[in-house]
Parts: C-alpha cells; structure tokens; sequence
C-alpha cells in the first residue's frame, strides 16, 4: 500500500527530471519564496546559526546572506532531480574538479581515499567525479559515499538511485569499515566520500573544535577509519560559481592518516570548511540545527583523553 501511495511522487519527480535546468530554475523561485516567505521553513534557526557564527554582520548582512541560502536551497532541490535526467557531457559542464590528478596519483601508488566533504552547494553533484578521473569503476576501482539511511523507505531508495547515477556506490555508515576492508581484500582502491559537517551521533566520541564561533563537538569516525586502515585523505573545497555551475577542488590533507597525530585531520578539517563558509557563507547548509546542544571545551572526551583516563585509573 505504501509503495501504491508514493508511485504518483516518483512519477512526478521522474516528469520534473525531463525538462531543461532553466525551467526547473524557475520552480526554484517559488519553491525559495514559499519557503523563505510562507512557510519560512526554519527561518529562526537559519537566522540565529549566522548571526552567531558572524557576530559582524550587520542585521541586514544576516538577512542578506539567509535570503541566499534559501535561494541556493531551491537550487540544490531541483538540481538533485535533475540528476535522474541530465547527460553526462551538461553535468562535466556545469560541475567542474579542479586537481583530480592528486587522486589518480594516489590511486596510481595504490592507495585509497577518504574524502572529507561538507553540505556546501549541491553536494548530491559530487558523485560525478567518476566522469573526471583516469580509473573507472567497477574495473580497478570504486568510488563511494557514506550514508545514514533515512526512515522512510521511499525516499532512502529514491537518493541511494540518484546517488548511482554515475557508477558510485552508497555505503550505510554503520558498515562501511566492513565494506572498505571487503574492497581492499578484492584488490581495488577507492575513494569515500564522508559528510562530516554535521553533528556526532549519540554516543559518538565527542572531540570540540572551535567552529564559526562555537565550540562545536565534531565527526572523529573519518579520521579514526581513515588512520586504522593507512588510507591518505583529501578535501573538497566546494564553490558556487554561478547558477547550476560549481567547482571541486581537491586539497591534500595527508598521504598516510596512520602516520598523523591524532584528531590531526578532524582539526584540519575543520578549519579548512570554515575557510569554505567564509568564503561564501551562504553555500553552507544553515538549517541543520548544528548547535541544538551546546558544548564547551570541558565536554570534549577524546580518545586520547580516554585512554589516559583508563591508563590513570589502572595504575
């Protein structure tokens, strides 16, 4: 029954995916101004998230600077179901990467990636780094991307479909060291694309960086992955360039995360995305309750400070 009740959607997205980006462009008008202006669709988080991580911006620059994000919003909506129907020579066009030779080069010496990303511009356009690189999956490589599944079944089927687009895979988070170890056991490097902007998940190790004028607990499961299986790691440094074009750059952090210090590349992380949100701070997704919870530096529970603990309380 479930399934019946969602077909009339899945048609309706399929439709929308046939016709040209400037006429989904103009969706995406009414789409921002029903959200920013009817529905004002988390108008009091988006407004307070910059308003403290800018405390220099003028009341009008806050309103300037939301007033962007929505509108960048409804282009990431519209864009993402342009995916189901866009060739692969549009979207080299309108999704550049800049320095894909350092992942060719990586994958040449025969080492996989971990690839730090964040919710900035159309995020869901990255899976087309498969049509930049020398290596093509599934012949000597894979490309993929971590995912938490999202409850409703319908739409966790309709973005993991979008997300194969272009030949990458989607690994749930709560397996992907088991699918990462399987990869490397047939032999293949990879590169995996992790979402580490957001908030820890319950229970999580709680690491605080200083973060757009918060003390912000962050992700430390990419870099504990990354160091525990000798992978190198790099950043995307995503730009909006104009309407339906991006760019891609691709930053180094490390050739060997076993060899780094730890929290090395969470801390690196974090300063190089906050470069990103300055640059352009309305690319970055303000809607996400990042700071619901505040922390301070007290509440950072690190795994060194862990050990420490537990080797104090051995001796």
């Amino acid at each position: 029954m479930k399934e019946w009740i969602y077909m009339p959607v899945k048609w309706l997205l399929h439709a929308l995916a046939y016709l040209p980006l400037g006429v989904l462009y103009v969706l995406a008008d009414i789409i921002y101004f029903l959200l920013y202006y009817v529905v004002r669709y988390r108008r009091k988080v988006v407004f307070n998230n910059i308003r403290e991580s800018f405390p220099d911006m003028t009341d009008d620059e806050v309103r300037s600077t939301a007033k962007q994000f929505y509108k960048n919003f409804a282009d990431y909506f519209v864009e993402t179901i342009k995916l189901h129907h866009i060739s692969d020579a549009e979207m080299m066009r309108r999704m550049e990467f800049v320095d894909v030779d350092i992942i060719d080069r990586l994958w040449d010496e025969g080492r996989s990636i971990v690839c730090y990303f964040s919710h900035c511009g159309n995020w869901e356009w990255g899976t087309s780094i498969t049509l930049h690189t020398r290596h093509r999956p599934p012949v000597d490589c894979e490309f993929a991307q971590v995912y938490r599944p999202l409850r409703n079944k319908f739409f966790d089927r309709y973005f993991l479909d979008l997300r194969s687009r272009f030949g990458s895979l989607s690994f749930p988070k709560s397996s992907v060291l088991r699918d990462l170890i399987r990869l490397r056991k047939d032999g293949k490097v990879s590169i995996t694309g992790f979402m580490s902007d957001q908030k820890p998940s319950h229970g999580d190790v709680t690491h605080v960086v200083e973060f757009l004028n918060h003390p912000t607990a962050v992700i430390t499961g990419t870099e504990q992955l990354a160091r525990r299986l000798g992978m190198a790691a790099v950043y995307w440094d995503m730009e909006k360039i104009s309407r339906g074009y991006y760019r891609v750059t691709t930053r180094l952090m490390t050739e060997d995360a076993s060899a780094t210090e730890p929290y090395q590349l969470t801390d690196q992380y974090a300063r190089m995305l906050e470069m990103t949100i300055r640059r352009n701070p309305a690319i970055w997704l303000w809607s996400h309750k990042r700071w619901k919870i505040p922390v301070t530096f007290a509440d950072d529970n690190s795994y060194d400070k862990i050990s420490s603990a537990r080797r104090g309380n051995n001796s």
